[in-house]
């Protein structure tokens, strides 16, 4: 089977995105594998597939599937590049859509400086949310955020855990360019006490309004960016009491700007989206 696809990339988290709006893809997970593999495929960090909304109120539905071919809840940066394609692609002719997602509707817009804005969720803490079983941790609160102590290589780490359509465990680091992202973020992800695994962020804090943030991603590994996990770094330091809204993000591939306005409030995710080629691929 020969599809065409389009690549982009938001920050530097570069997506395989397909239109199946007019036809009807049902691609395996190998299939999916494939298509992300850098060396054998297009290459990807997830696969972005545009699909007929379900309810005729909004306007597209969306699913994203990770690189290791399973389908995940949410990701901010492949949402931008969503709204860029339909937009390009004259899908729409709207500055602002409605998408169903896995767990519920957002809302993305284009912004004057042609940065697109995402509406990614209203964050959520209690560990059933995340999912998330603190059996065995250390727990104690900071401000306005409950923390989570425990012991990972012979040293003890912090995190704090927080879903945004996707679920997230951030830390607090010193140096980010130091961090032990490659070696602890895979046992962060799977670790038992996430049963759905989670997406690990290391942040560090520039000052009340910047920050620098890596993330290694479920079943992707460390991407050059993370919408949803900005995100969550933005909503712990914020819960921390160590950041004001809104808040710088930067990332190995670019910068992104995050607002909230704090517990009960949706989230906001601001940044680029940009086509990179396109092309068709025999599966």
């Amino acid at each position: 089977m020969k599809i065409h696809f389009s690549k982009m990339q938001g920050a530097g988290n570069d997506f395989v995105v397909l239109d199946n709006t007019h036809s009807c893809l049902n691609l395996s997970a190998d299939q999916y594998r494939s298509l992300a593999d850098r060396h054998f495929g297009v290459g990807a960090d997830q696969i972005l597939i545009i699909e007929p909304a379900k309810d005729p109120v909004n306007d597209f539905s969306y699913r994203i599937i990770n690189a290791d071919g399973h389908e995940v809840e949410h990701c901010g940066n492949g949402a931008r590049c969503f709204l860029r394609y339909v937009r390009s692609k004259g899908l729409t002719q709207k500055n602002s859509i409605q998408v169903e997602v896995s767990f519920g509707v957002i809302t993305l817009s284009e912004l004057n400086n042609g940065n697109i804005r995402v509406q990614i969720a209203v964050p959520r803490f209690s560990p059933e949310d995340i999912p998330f079983n603190p059996q065995g941790f250390i727990t104690r609160k900071m401000h306005k955020n409950w923390m989570y102590t425990f012991a990972l290589n012979n040293n003890w780490r912090d995190i704090s855990v927080v879903n945004l359509g996707n679920p997230h465990a951030v830390q607090i680091v010193e140096d980010l360019d130091t961090a032990p992202v490659l070696t602890e973020g895979p046992l962060i992800e799977s670790h038992p006490a996430f049963t759905a695994k989670v997406n690990a962020g290391f942040m560090q804090i520039l000052n009340s309004q910047h920050i620098r943030l890596r993330v290694y991603e479920r079943g992707a590994g460390e991407t050059l960016a993370c919408g949803t996990g900005a995100c969550a770094a933005v909503v712990t330091g914020i819960q921390c009491g160590l950041l004001v809204s809104p808040v710088t993000v930067d990332m190995r591939g670019g910068r992104l700007l995050v607002d909230w306005e704090g517990e009960g409030h949706m989230c906001f995710l601001s940044g680029p989206a940009q086509f990179v080629f396109e092309g068709k691929i025999q599966l």
